[in-house]
């Protein structure tokens, strides 16, 4: 594309900048207004009139670096996420703290000061080199262009640069002088556009760290954690042998998965036979699985991820790889993965049993009846969001007690599931799955599914918000609804914290659900049964939230 010449040297760098991006296959823009960014949103919004960006507009610089992050995460490939200064670059510190831990690439473009406007108490001005600490990959601090030659190849260089280091995130702060902006109009390029990047899934450099070979060992285990992906099923069944994959692990399907993995962790002739654990991902869903590798005589081989952090509960992994691959014959002792199979299998008993279809009609209708009229458990509705939904589909889970109700009974099922598990907070549990929802069905015609609980959904309640002319993506918003952060009723906590116990760590609240749906515009469901939860799970045609009260 030809970069113009306008009478704003902000806008000619923001174009080239953006011009760069374009070229090295980034596609996606996540905008907060502001002033002093305004040359890049300006220059952002007519390279998608042109068909070069997709752009995405929140007022809510928290809700659009989550958003930014779920559409990363779909993509895997680098969005930019545009603030202005002051405050709005402290916002996005939340999503840029879970890119970092997941390893999910994120460009930081915030609008800044110039040097002179810096440090005398200027409005919106604070201290944005370094803001994220060590939470970004790298930081550039950029003088304020003035029209100078060579601007725009500098700006085309930071692109590279920029794109290049992201394999978490990075921050540009980009410094702006007046004027801000200059009247903008571009042509549509009349070259192929390059394919979109991919840094999360680029090879390891070469000779960093060799592949690690893995031959079968009595005793061996893989467990998969989030981000693990499909590899660590792979190699479960290459190796032939039990596959502990939590539900948001990419790998919780195949003949060799174990759900009931917490308790015959515990058990005898199981657990406690285990000498080998390879590791993919970033397990976090249960506390058996550190404390088995830390266990005194069991060998463990993290096979590193994009995570910020190598795994290593006690500092007892013994080998970090970059990769593994499988030399010799697999194990011969079947029996080994057969047993944990079956054992897990009689350990998840289905909690529905089918109405006796040898009865007699009036009783077999009675049944059925009680069937659909049965209250809803925590149980009954993951597992149902789990029936519900199909590999055309998306599931996200927030950080509460339904992620986990799900792993410990969900069966396997090759689907993509997504949670925010760097942090494992409930920041931006709906702006991810908004943003894995826009980018998800640009070619498929599934629908998002996002599961939580109450306390979840108020936290981020603002990404229900879509302003005029944004996109809105097939997506049910699923909430739990037990009045409170009940995930500490199961903790130690619960039985020593006395009468201060609901006020400070349950903390119930008394928002009407329907009423904030409606006032943001989506459609709203209460599920008071079985029949009816499975009836608001069908696929849905717009946005919806489904609430479904649940007992403590």
């Amino acid at each position: 594309m030809t970069r113009p010449k306008t009478k704003s040297p902000a806008t000619d760098f923001a174009v080239a900048l953006l011009d760069e991006f374009v070229r090295l296959g980034v596609r996606d823009v996540v905008l907060g207004p502001g002033s002093r960014s305004q040359a890049l949103a300006l220059a952002a919004a007519e390279f998608e009139r042109i068909g070069l960006l997709r752009l995405r507009v929140r007022i809510d610089e928290r809700v659009g670096g989550f958003l930014a992050l779920g559409i990363a995460v779909e993509t895997r490939t680098p969005v930019l996420l545009v603030t202005t200064s002051g405050t709005a670059v402290a916002n996005l510190h939340p999503a840029v703290l879970e890119a970092h831990h997941s390893g999910v690439p994120l460009i930081v473009l915030s609008g800044d000061r110039p040097d002179e406007l810096r440090g005398i108490g200027s409005n919106q001005t604070t201290e944005q080199p370094g803001i994220f600490g060590a939470a970004v990959t790298r930081t550039w601090d950029v003088g304020a262009p003035v029209g100078a030659a060579g601007e725009q190849d500098a700006a085309a260089q930071l692109a590279r640069d920029a794109v290049a280091a992201a394999s978490g995130p990075v921050h540009l702060n980009l410094s702006f002088a007046e004027p801000l902006s200059a009247p903008l109009q571009l042509e549509a390029p009349e070259v192929e556009l390059a394919r979109a990047v991919s840094t999360l899934d680029l090879p390891p450099e070469p000779g960093v760290v060799p592949a690690f070979e893995l031959r079968s060992l009595p005793g061996t285990i893989v467990i998969a954690g989030t981000g693990a992906g499909e590899r660590a099923e792979e190699v479960a069944r290459e190796l032939g042998v039990p596959l502990i994959a939590e539900v948001s692990s990419g790998a919780h399907f195949g003949p060799n998965l174990v759900v009931a993995y917490r308790e015959l962790l515990d058990t005898a002739n199981f657990g406690d036979r285990v000498a080998r654990v390879i590791v993919f991902g970033h397990p976090t869903l249960s506390r058996e699985v550190p404390a088995l590798i830390q266990r005194r005589g069991v060998e463990t081989i993290v096979v590193r991820s994009a995570s910020s952090d190598d795994y290593n509960p006690g500092h007892r992994v013994t080998t970090f790889a970059d990769t593994v691959t499988i030399v010799g014959d697999p194990s011969a002792d079947s029996a080994w993965v057969g047993r944990w199979v079956s054992a897990s299998r009689a350990l998840i008993q289905p909690v529905d049993v089918a109405p006796d279809a040898t009865a007699d009609p009036s009783t077999h209708a009675k049944a059925e009846l009680a069937a659909v009229r049965a209250p809803v458990t925590r149980r009954s509705l993951v597992e149902a969001v789990w029936r519900a939904t199909w590999p055309h589909d998306r599931l996200v889970l927030g950080a509460s007690r339904l992620i986990r109700e799900a792993d410990r009974v969900v069966t396997g099922k090759k689907i993509p599931v997504h949670a925010n598990r760097g942090l494992a907070g409930i920041d931006g549990t709906i702006s991810t799955a908004l943003g894995i929802a826009l980018s998800s069905q640009s070619s498929s015609a599934g629908t998002t599914r996002v599961l939580l609980g109450d306390l979840a959904l108020l936290h981020d309640a603002g990404a229900l918000l879509f302003g005029i002319g944004e996109a809105r993506p097939r997506i049910q918003v699923i909430v739990g609804n037990d009045d409170g952060g009940t995930i500490f009723d199961v903790l130690e906590v619960a039985s020593s914290a006395g009468a201060n116990f609901d006020r400070v760590l349950l903390t119930p609240q008394q928002v009407s659900v329907e009423q904030l749906a409606a006032a943001y515009g989506w459609a709203y469901l209460r599920v008071d049964n079985r029949g009816q939860l499975d009836q608001a799970l069908t696929a849905s045609t717009g946005q919806t939230v489904i609430e479904v009260p649940l007992d403590r």
